[in-house]
């Protein structure tokens, strides 16, 4: 089955080329079904690539998917056109009132301020805590599980000593888990910052279990008992050149950052990095969508039991 997208999307003609089926909203209303309901908050400040990133991902499933895409309000970012934002996004107060079977909270580029001195914290709070009891399953990314690591259960970020920028091995440590169902022994995630979690907090906290680990990039995947909040803190939605345009991007800022580790062929940014973490990236959102947004969630959406 297709994701459902807005018509127009930049993303539709992207997908379209890569032979993913994608269901516009004109052609969705002449079907009888009803879609699974995403909101994704789009943090990050290049939306487009992001929202592309993702709604790939989510299409990856028999499951028909409606995703919508929302921002915040209390601030504008700067990276992506107004015309696009006005066209497709929408904000928490046109939403507030309705009921998803699954959000996605995307990291961004706030790691080194304090989460309080970040200009839209307290919108993310109400949007987090609104998640409770309007959404079945949340997916936070990155800086976002940081977010929601610190504020549903006081567990606060760690500053790293440098950047983490990479591809990086990972296994399982709670095979039981259905998010992890079908994952490689070894499996190759991105990590892209410059905070983390420690996993004794983590451990700590009896109603949050430990998924998916990494020696050099520590905690990877955390999530409630049935899967209603689940935490990543990598980038598995990465495309294969999204770590080589923040390296760039970094060196042209003169900030001089290492070498994304185990990207690019002999650690040499002149050669094209090689994908090593695209099939788990697939797993990973076909598992969510399926496990703890399709199979779970009750029929009538509304019915949605609030998080204790």
């Amino acid at each position: 089955m297709p994701i459902k997208i807005p018509n127009l999307l930049p993303a539709t003609n992207v997908l379209e080329n890569e032979n993913i089926f994608v269901m516009t909203e004109h052609r969705a209303m002449t079907q009888d079904i009803r879609p699974l309901q995403v909101l994704l908050l789009n943090l990050m400040p290049t939306k487009i690539s992001t929202e592309t990133q993702l709604a790939r991902l989510l299409s990856n499933t028999p499951l028909q998917v409606e995703l919508e895409l929302m921002q915040t309000s209390t601030y504008v970012g700067k990276n992506t056109p107004q015309e696009h934002m006005l066209k497709f996004y929408t904000d928490f107060e046109h939403v507030k009132d309705r009921y998803f079977d699954g959000m996605v909270i995307t990291g961004a580029p706030v790691e080194k301020l304090d989460f309080e001195q970040v200009e839209y914290w307290d919108e993310l709070c109400r949007i987090m805590e609104w998640s409770k009891t309007h959404v079945h399953s949340t997916f936070h990314i990155c800086w976002a599980a940081q977010a929601a690591l610190f504020y549903h259960y006081g567990i606060q970020k760690v500053a790293l000593p440098e950047k983490l920028s990479g591809v990086y091995s990972h296994w399982v440590v709670r095979r039981s888990s259905m998010l992890m169902r079908g994952f490689d022994e070894r499996f190759m995630v991105p990590h892209s910052r410059n905070t983390t979690v420690a996993l004794e907090d983590v451990m700590a906290c009896d109603k949050l279990k430990i998924l998916a680990v990494s020696e050099r990039a520590g905690l990877y995947a955390a999530a409630t008992e049935g899967g209603r909040q689940i935490f990543i803190t990598g980038h598995s939605e990465y495309d294969a050149d999204t770590l080589k345009n923040e390296y760039l991007r970094d060196l042209k800022q003169g900030i001089n950052p290492n070498i994304p580790e185990n990207y690019f062929p002999n650690d040499d940014p002149t050669q094209e990095p090689i994908v090593t973490w695209r099939s788990h990236a697939n797993l990973l959102y076909m598992n969510w969508l399926n496990y703890f947004v399709y199979q779970s969630t009750p029929y009538d959406i509304h019915a949605i039991e609030p998080i204790n």
